[in-house]
């Protein structure tokens, strides 16, 4: 059974990312101009930023910032195979990840993928595309600041996390989540190379992880601990 190649998602799925493709930051004169005014300094900070997450990310509400195609597979393979019931995702975005992660759940027979996103506008566009891909029933979405909405009410064992929020914010949302981790569970980090933070402190030998960059964007990592 593979969900992914089953409408109504195979479809859904095509049509998301060649819109993403034509919708990206640097296609928008707005965005474009905005981003490029600002010194390679300070693009930096953004990029980083803990802080000024925010008012970065407002400015993407319209733009999707999914996973690519690849990274949306892979992510479907590790479900699959870890037959994972419990995921949790940072950064639902317009929902492609979160798509390919509730496809795994339903065909490893059931589970919950909470995934949270502090845009209203994108929780609500998201909401739409689960709903169409008639997956709405294994997703749960928190509306908020990951800080706030990951910090409470979370499964007792998780199996998969998936980081793909501002990137400064990945070793907050690990201190989060880690404690649910179980053995063997895997942790995903796309466009990790943003935070030096977070892959110096799961690629240290005593972190409890086994890391694997994947591709050129994607740190893999399992909890060994």
């Amino acid at each position: 059974m593979n969900t992914l190649a089953k409408e109504p998602l195979a479809s859904l799925l095509q049509r998301l990312f060649a819109e993403a493709k034509v919708l990206s930051p640097t296609s928008v004169p707005a965005l474009a101009d905005y981003w490029n005014a600002l010194p390679a300094g300070e693009q930096a900070r953004l990029m980083h930023t803990r802080t000024d997450y925010r008012e970065f990310y407002e400015r993407m509400k319209d733009i999707p910032l999914p996973v690519s195609p690849e990274t949306g597979r892979l992510l479907y393979v590790l479900a699959r195979h870890s037959n994972a019931r419990s995921i949790v995702e940072f950064g639902t975005s317009f929902g492609l990840s979160t798509l390919h992660l509730a496809a795994a759940l339903r065909d490893n027979g059931g589970g919950r993928v909470i995934t949270t996103e502090f845009e209203a506008t994108k929780v609500a566009r998201a909401r739409r595309h689960f709903e169409e891909a008639r997956l709405d029933d294994l997703i749960e979405i928190r509306e908020g600041d990951a800080l706030e909405t990951l910090a409470r009410d979370l499964p007792e064992h998780v199996d998969l996390l998936l980081l793909d929020g501002a990137k400064g914010l990945y070793p907050d949302v690990l201190d989060r989540i880690e404690g649910r981790l179980r053995p063997g569970a895997l942790v995903v980090a796309d466009n990790a190379d943003f935070c030096p933070d977070y892959l110096l402190r799961v690629r240290a030998l005593d972190s409890g992880y086994l890391c694997l960059p994947f591709g050129e964007d994607v740190e893999l990592s399992v909890r060994t601990g």
